[in-house]
């Protein structure tokens, strides 16, 4: 049966929709039927238990599990109005449309500056590239850190630079939507709040899905929270499958389901 534990208020734009959406690594059932719909200039949350299927719901977003051998998406996901699975649909343009950023930080072996510039370039960008770059810097509160030194490697950054200078390489691609994967799971306190501030502020130009162990980071900048959860087969296999998806603050407050409550309170996962 799809998940049906939706409980948030229906927004009245929603960037997302998902029907019935499961995911196969080859012939095993990694993820069951998921509804959700993801509303516009939103920081979306997904906690769970590892091996609950986050990454693999938040990869269906821009198609990147098509880059997995053996991996088959089943169901819908519209964007714009379009099932982004259909036959007809780019997924290179999808992924142009829908950035992301990874757990650990992956800039380029490049200058600061070709980080932000080569995706763009490649692309056919024929506007201004130093207004494009300072601008997408600026927006990852980047640019006053950097803007002297544009010409070094992006890899002799602190680990937090590093991930807001992807996150500006992203930017960079002007897309609508943001996807990250555990984001701060690789930093210290410090650059974790830095990139914390940084996504609430990214949140009045992009839609937001974040992946997260750290259930404190969810409730504090996330606006929905999802969270999934495992349930073994006949055969002892795990597969995922959502279990609540509710405005953070009640989802943290005041669970609607057993399975959420026992999470939130520690008592398993």
């Amino acid at each position: 049966m799809p998940s049906t534990h939706t409980t948030q208020n229906k927004p009245t734009n929603s960037v997302f929709k998902a029907q019935g959406v499961q995911v196969y690594y080859g012939d095993f059932l990694a993820l069951q039927a998921v509804n959700m719909e993801i509303p516009e200039r939103q920081i979306v949350a997904f906690i769970g238990p590892s091996g609950c299927g986050k990454s693999t719901f938040l990869r269906c977003f821009n198609r990147m599990n098509d880059l997995i051998p053996g991996a088959r998406v089943e169901g819908k996901i519209n964007y714009q109005g379009k099932n982004i699975y259909d036959d007809k649909i780019n997924p290179v343009k999808i992924r142009r449309q829908v950035g992301m950023v990874f757990q650990r930080p992956n800039p380029f072996p490049k200058s600061i500056y070709e980080n932000i510039s080569f995706g763009p370039r490649a692309n056919g960008y024929k506007g201004n590239m130093d207004e494009l770059v300072e601008q997408s810097l600026r927006r990852a509160a980047l640019w006053d850190e950097v803007k002297d030194k544009l010409k070094e490697k992006g890899t002799a950054l602190s680990g937090g630079q590093q991930q807001r200078l992807c996150i500006a390489r992203a930017i960079a691609m002007k897309p609508d939507v943001l996807l990250m994967d555990e984001p701060c799971s690789a930093l210290d306190p410090i650059s974790t709040q830095q990139v914390e501030e940084l996504c609430r502020e990214l949140k009045e130009q992009y839609t937001m899905i974040m992946v997260t162990h750290n259930m404190q980071q969810a409730s504090r900048i996330s606006d929905l929270t999802a969270f999934f959860n495992t349930v073994t087969d006949d055969t002892g296999k795990r597969r995922g499958k959502l279990v609540e998806f509710s405005p953070t603050e009640q989802i943290f407050a005041s669970p609607n389901t057993k399975e959420a409550k026992a999470y939130i309170s520690g008592k398993f996962g």
